[in-house]
């Protein structure tokens, strides 16, 4: 009976002395990329999805750069701003949509044509940086 006591106290205080997991990092998940195929010179637009449990994705500055987007061909990142998404003052967890315009695709390889792929990150206020996620191909035609 002394043992299962102990055991039965030692496993509640272990289980109440953890720390809490907190979700102030952003995650984001791919929602598509479109068109598929375009003609050199065209744009496409990807669209995320974000969540951030402390609401401090965004910034009002507009010299901020928290969105990342690189072209997988090349390893070439572009810097994008997300505005602020919710008052500074208050810590709520924000979810959404985002779409980024990538403007003038061209083919890097000289080819007739080239598939492209784009991973994309973000970055919070408190520098958390949210999980990868790469776009499906789209095909850029000369």
């Amino acid at each position: 009976m002394k043992k299962s006591f102990a055991f039965i106290f030692l496993s509640a205080v272990l289980l109440f002395s953890c720390k809490k997991e907190t979700d102030d990092t952003p995650k984001i998940t791919m929602s598509g990329i479109s068109p598929s195929s375009v003609t050199q010179g065209q744009s496409v637009t990807i669209s995320i999805a974000y969540a951030d449990g402390d609401g401090d994705l965004g910034e009002d500055s507009p010299n901020a750069a928290n969105l990342y987007l690189i072209d997988n061909r090349v390893n070439v990142i572009y810097k994008y701003r997300i505005q602020q998404l919710a008052p500074s003052t208050q810590s709520i967890s924000i979810k959404g949509n985002l779409n980024i315009v990538v403007n003038g695709l061209t083919i890097t390889d000289g080819s007739a044509s080239q598939n492209v792929t784009y991973s994309v990150y973000v970055i919070d206020r408190a520098g958390h940086q949210s999980n990868t996620v790469t776009s499906s191909a789209v095909t850029i035609h000369g």
